[in-house]
């Protein structure tokens, strides 16, 4: 049975590697070298859209991703351990990417919810400069950066449309689903029902939500040392497996051998994978 592994795993690899190099020539008719750095570039950028503007992927291209992934983790793991890494790196694979795509949907979240007090000023200014608030929404992308901006772009693009505005606001508190940006999108919408200084409101939610991102920054800074020792004590088990490797070539390897030992050491990873995974969630402050 063991002399079958690396046939399953060649023609797995095989496989994949046609898939990835037609996928290239439908895309790039005649292309070589050039057309497979172009077909990568475009597979790993939905990775890229997804930290930079929010971007959620079709289907598609999360299918292409984690074949990608998967095919590199088959030939890595293979040349560096065996074969087993390699199927157990393969498996994992896809799991990996759509990690990847959630973490970076989860930064740019953040990363607009930090910027909301600029956002809030640059609507108020604009609407103290003499524009509507459809208008001051269109102009504030001017004085903008990152994510806001590229949220705000978006939000032109659908007023110049001809979106009605409370439309408009509600597709951006929805696009986010977030509480910040659900008070946020509140207080533009209160104008239109009730009337009032919207500029004079937005400046006070200004105040308030950067008073809340200072309370954040003082809580992640005093949890910082805590943090630090939760995630080190989590890897130490990998480091010293590493270390183990290196002063003792063939440990993997003897592992790999035995039964007994593959099922501890997957039991141990699926603990210290639980267990990073709760100190993370423990040590997220603010991210509701």
């Amino acid at each position: 049975m063991s002399g079958a592994w690396p046939a399953l795993f060649g023609g797995l690899a095989a496989t994949l590697a046609v898939a990835a190099i037609g996928e290239i020539l439908r895309g790039n008719p005649g292309a070589g070298g050039g057309g497979a750095r172009l077909w990568i570039g475009a597979t790993i950028e939905p990775l890229r859209r997804a930290r930079a503007e929010g971007y959620a992927p079709t289907s598609d291209e999360r299918l292409r991703l984690a074949a990608f992934l998967g095919l590199a983790s088959v030939a890595c793991g293979w040349w560096l351990v065996g074969p087993m890494l390699g199927l157990a790196l393969a498996i994992v694979a896809p799991l990996v990417s759509g990690w990847l795509i959630s973490r970076g949907r989860r930064r740019f979240r953040r990363s607009f919810e930090r910027a909301l007090p600029e956002v809030a000023r640059a609507i108020a200014d604009c609407l103290s400069a003499g524009h509507s608030p459809r208008g001051a929404l269109a102009a504030a992308a001017d004085s903008l950066d990152g994510a806001a901006r590229n949220e705000f772009r978006i939000i032109g693009r659908e007023l110049e449309a001809g979106t009605p505005t409370g439309e408009v606001v509600r597709h951006l508190r929805d696009r986010f689903g977030s509480p910040r940006v659900d008070a946020f999108a509140t207080a533009l919408i209160s104008q239109q029902l009730a009337g009032g200084d919207l500029a004079a409101l937005l400046r006070r939610f200004a105040e308030g939500a950067a008073e809340r991102d200072r309370v954040e920054e003082d809580a992640r800074s005093a949890t910082a040392q805590a943090r630090f020792t939760g995630y080190l004590v989590v890897s130490m088990p990998v480091g010293a497996a590493l270390f183990t490797e290196l002063i003792r070539p063939g440990f993997f390897a003897s592992i790999l051998g035995s039964a007994p030992a593959l099922v501890l050491v997957a039991i141990s990873a699926l603990l210290q994978l639980t267990g990073f995974m709760l100190i993370s969630r423990l040590a997220r402050i603010g991210s509701t």
